[in-house]
């Protein structure tokens, strides 16, 4: 199998004759085969071709990621971008041990202030809330890219950065662990095997030819069985979900704190039964459907 030869946005767009933003743009719609984003920076395959003109009347409907996509670009406040920022963010971290509650985090991502409290709050809970939102818009950015260990670790990195832990020596942000560690009782993968076994779990995931609501769950079991990092893997887990949901057009969801306990069963559970995990899931995506028509988004 020959190897991939990647050029830059800055070649492309000489190549294509058209701006170097219009190619990133290409890149983000998924209309550029092959494009991955590392880090900051799209790589293109060499052998990509320019990608066609869309007639400026279209009349394919708007998925949620185009509107997620459309929103988080102008800075439109009080649509369902907005509204996914404040709900993914306060649940996730919630379900982690975060002690802020819907309102702060609302008010974090309305203001960039806590606003007054009377009660003693954490800076790593404020770092993270921050610092999730960031998470939140890479998943939207980089939502049709093919799913790499460089994209997970870069989530990290961003959902780390400036906390507590990362100043810790043994805590190695946007790297995987080098301590073993536990999830719910169970052991974890052992720190010299994680980069195989998530080079594996990629390779198997990505040679699917279509991914299903169950691939997804599947993924994201074995990825927190892996835990391949020292902490943040269930929240780093979940914005996985959450992009490959919007890649595939699969309503997403959002596990909440109410339904945390059974979250954790039927992950513990996947093996055997599978309906714990994907009821719970199901039940969530229920919530998001509600919210879908009531902002008047289309869905499959």
């Amino acid at each position: 199998m020959s190897k991939i030869m990647y050029i830059s946005v800055e070649d492309a767009a000489q190549n294509w004759q058209i701006s170097e933003r219009s190619v990133r743009n290409y890149c983000s719609q998924g209309r550029v085969e092959g494009a991955l984003l590392e880090g900051k920076t799209w790589k293109i395959p060499a052998t990509a071709q320019k990608p066609k003109r869309k007639p400026r009347h279209s009349t394919v409907e708007e998925t949620l990621l185009d509107c997620l996509r459309r929103e988080k670009d102008s800075a439109l406040k009080g649509g369902i971008y907005h509204k996914i920022q404040i709900d993914l963010t306060y649940n996730s971290n919630h379900i982690e041990g975060s002690k802020l509650t819907h309102d702060q985090t609302r008010y974090i991502f309305e203001t960039k202030t806590l606003g007054v409290t009377d009660k003693a709050v954490k800076v790593d809970d404020i770092i993270e809330t921050v610092n999730h939102f960031r998470c939140i818009d890479l998943i939207i950015e980089g939502a049709h890219t093919k799913l790499s260990e460089s994209f997970i670790k870069q989530l990290h990195f961003i959902l780390k950065s400036g906390t507590s832990d990362s100043q810790k020596s043994w805590f190695k942000v946007g790297e995987y662990k080098q301590l073993e560690n536990e999830v719910g009782g169970s052991e974890t993968t052992k720190p010299a095997e994680v980069a195989a076994a998530i080079k594996a779990l990629l390779k198997e995931y990505n040679s699917k030819s279509n991914i299903t609501f169950d691939d997804i769950l599947d993924f994201h079991v074995r990825f927190e069985s892996i835990h391949p990092f020292q902490d943040g893997n269930g929240r780093v887990g979940r914005l996985i979900m959450f992009k490959e949901c919007l890649k595939h057009n699969i309503v997403p969801f959002i596990i909440t704190e109410e339904l945390k306990i059974y979250y954790y069963r039927g992950i513990k559970n996947w093996k055997d039964e599978r309906g714990y995990l994907r009821d719970t899931c199901l039940t969530d995506q229920d919530a998001m459907k509600a919210n879908l028509n009531y902002f008047g988004i289309k869905y499959k």
